[in-house]
């Protein structure tokens, strides 16, 4: 048997889910990147599974199945994903969007369209760039930088997380586990649900090991970890998954 490729995140928002994880697959490749580049790995067949952005398995959901209930959900504010607006939000002309997670920016835009019927013209933020130095009125911000803003530069300042879920009443899921179809999966669902369940054992110990690097202190990296984000895909998060399906896909968001 192959051996089999795995994509993970490196954010420190996807720490709980890959506690252990080369330890618990020591036969499986396992390659750390960025969201949007899993996704394009993971479709290329270049990866077998993957921690990819919602949107991407809605994209290719006939070629693509669900192999774990471990995700990156919230049911409220999730802090790492943020609208940063130089002008009052319903005056959004112009929005730049980051591109390190689709999920994020298809987001944004189902949010100001159904809040403010608004329909920005879009600009790319690359994974380098600084936000502060860009012209437009608006910027999507994810992961470790979202969570620490330039003050003083922007009138408002969404939580996205926030937003959904004080809008739609249901949680929100940012990314999950997809493995290609035709693949057997099912030693890794049990795999990566135990690294999900580990990881949640150990909040505390990720915490006091990567806060500093996030420019965090360690109370605020463990709440961060146990109260900002939820790692099990249940009813209401699919519910959420439905949700955010449907009103992305009437802007045209899901096509690939």
């Amino acid at each position: 048997m192959d051996k089999l490729r795995i994509g993970a995140v490196s954010y420190l928002n996807t720490k709980p889910l890959v506690y252990g994880i080369q330890q618990r697959l020591p036969g499986a490749e396992v390659v750390f990147d960025l969201p949007s580049r899993l996704a394009d790995q993971l479709h290329a067949g270049q990866l077998d599974v993957a921690l990819i952005p919602s949107v991407e398995y809605f994209r290719h959901a006939d070629d693509y199945e669900i192999v774990s209930d471990a995700c990156i959900a919230c049911r409220g504010p999730v802090w790492s994903v943020r609208l940063l607006s130089r002008v009052p939000v319903p005056e959004i002309k112009t929005l730049a969007l980051d591109e390190g997670s689709r999920t994020s920016a298809a987001l944004v835009q189902v949010l100001l369209k159904q809040q403010y019927g608004l329909t920005p013209e879009l600009h790319p933020l690359p994974i380098d760039a600084s936000p502060d130095a860009l012209s437009t009125d608006a910027v999507l911000l994810i992961g470790d930088r979202a969570m620490h803003p330039t003050t003083g530069l922007y009138q408002e300042i969404w939580d996205l997380g926030d937003r959904w879920c004080s809008w739609s009443k249901l949680p929100f899921v940012f990314a999950m586990w997809i493995g290609r179809r035709g693949v057997d999966h099912r030693e890794l669902a049990d795999a990566l649900q135990h690294c999900r369940d580990a990881g949640m054992e150990h909040l505390q110990q990720l915490a006091t090991e990567h806060a500093g690097t996030h420019g965090l202190t360690v109370s605020d990296c463990f709440a961060y970890l146990s109260r900002y984000l939820h790692f099990t895909l249940g009813d209401e998060e699919r519910q959420g998954l439905e949700l955010y399906r449907t009103k992305a896909t009437e802007l045209g968001l899901i096509a690939s």
